[in-house]
């Protein structure tokens, strides 16, 4: 290459390392789900407010408020640079433990778990929090790994990995009760793990542990238990056990090819338990039918479509880690939400993001988007090998052989 050339060829690549303009579309795709998420909670508050001697107003404002406190949140997670996230992912992580121990000691039992911290009016579930710092901290950790080319290491590497796991397993499985999220988190973990380049076979045998001891926390509890015998047979025992499970059924199933209507869910008066939360899918699925509902989970299928793109275009190791582990878990949930309404997956009370109603989880996953839409703000395109000066999108080879880009703008 002559230097002219090659002075082109640095100056077209700095030009595509700058800050520019964030995935827009990214965040229409986010609104359109939470925008849905309210209109249905809207429509089924009534049926809700009856059940609870509350106003017919009650939820959805909750639910209003909360899609403002995660606008608030948004707004502040895409202004930060990545780096500061680096910074501050230890006081996270003791807020994220902290408050998951609080929340057995100070937090009410509901179904067999202890999920919620009531704060005044409002309530506040610590595992989001601890999905979110998880995800910051493990991000740095294995870019600092990869950086120093020891991710086998078993002192450096596998051992923090095994004691940070023993660790959410104890508290969020043990202490809270909470098998389901345990089971999204470890996928989080296990799908970062994968896409650092860990071999697959230590995340087969990370994989046969973690079944292991949820077989274990399944057959200690009676509620588990019946939970499990439910999904293998849930027509067993509609009236007890299977309620919610044939109850979802049938909401899905009413819906037909183009739903009963915004006004016309009967489900939502009390026949279908956490009909809000838990059970948003089956409800939306009776109002907006099969078609409807395909219009809504190729959204979802969109904004993965946009994380990947993101990954694939990430400026360093640290970033694509981020969006990684975001995807992770908002397709980890959305797959364990929609599997448990239809019967593909056991009822884990695992809520569907943007959607469902709840005020943590909306304000966190608005942060983690935030956070994304920052980094989309310093996506890079790679240079083909063989040609001089041409421009084209990074690879997608997303495990640890893929060479990073690193941003020539300030980001800190």
């Amino acid at each position: 290459m002559r230097p002219r050339q090659r002075r082109s060829y640095i100056e077209k690549t700095a030009a595509h390392q700058r800050r520019h303009k964030p995935d827009y579309i990214l965040l229409i795709l986010s609104a359109l789900l939470l925008v849905i998420g309210l209109i249905v909670v809207y429509a089924i508050s009534p049926g809700l407010a009856a059940q609870n001697n509350v106003s017919n107003n009650y939820y959805v404002s909750k639910q209003f408020v909360a899609i403002l406190l995660g606008l608030v949140a948004f707004g502040i997670t895409s202004r930060l640079p990545t780096s500061i996230w680096q910074r501050i992912q230890w006081p996270l992580i003791i807020a994220a433990g902290v408050s998951s121990v609080a929340v057995r000691i100070v937090g009410e039992q509901v179904n067999g778990a202890y999920r919620w911290i009531q704060i005044g009016g409002m309530s506040f579930q610590p595992v989001e929090l601890v999905k979110l710092a998880l995800i910051i901290w493990l991000a740095g950790f294995l870019a600092a790994r990869l950086k120093e080319r020891d991710l086998e290491d078993y002192a450096k590497s596998l051992k923090p990995l095994g004691i940070v796991g023993a660790a959410c397993i104890v508290v969020i499985a043990g202490l809270q009760s909470d098998l389901g999220s345990t089971g999204v988190i470890a996928a989080i973990v296990a799908i970062m793990l994968f896409v650092a380049g860990l071999p697959l076979k230590r995340v087969a045998v990370l994989a046969v542990v973690l079944i292991g001891v949820a077989g274990l926390f399944i057959a200690s509890s009676e509620y588990r238990r019946d939970r499990f015998y439910t999904y293998l047979n849930p027509e067993s025992d509609c009236q007890d056990a299977g309620y919610q499970t044939c109850q979802a059924l049938i909401a899905v199933g009413s819906g037909g090819l183009t739903g009963r209507g915004l006004a016309s869910s009967g489900q939502a008066f009390g026949y279908l338990p956490e009909a809000a939360n838990d059970s948003i899918f089956a409800i939306m699925s009776e109002k907006f039918g099969f078609i409807g509902m395909s219009i809504i989970l190729l959204l979802f299928a969109g904004l993965f479509s946009r994380l990947k793109r993101i990954i694939e275009r990430a400026p360093d190791e640290q970033s694509r880690f981020i969006v990684v582990g975001v995807l992770a878990w908002l397709s980890t949930q959305a797959f364990m939400n929609v599997g448990a309404m239809i019967g593909l997956v056991p009822l884990k009370g695992i809520t569907l993001p943007f959607i469902s109603y709840g005020g943590t989880s909306v304000v966190f996953v608005a942060a983690a988007i935030g956070i994304v839409f920052e980094i989309s703000r310093y996506t890079t395109y790679e240079i083909s090998a063989g040609s001089e000066g041409s421009m084209h999108e990074g690879s997608t080879d997303w495990r640890r052989n893929r060479r990073p880009h690193y941003s020539t703008a300030s980001r800190s």
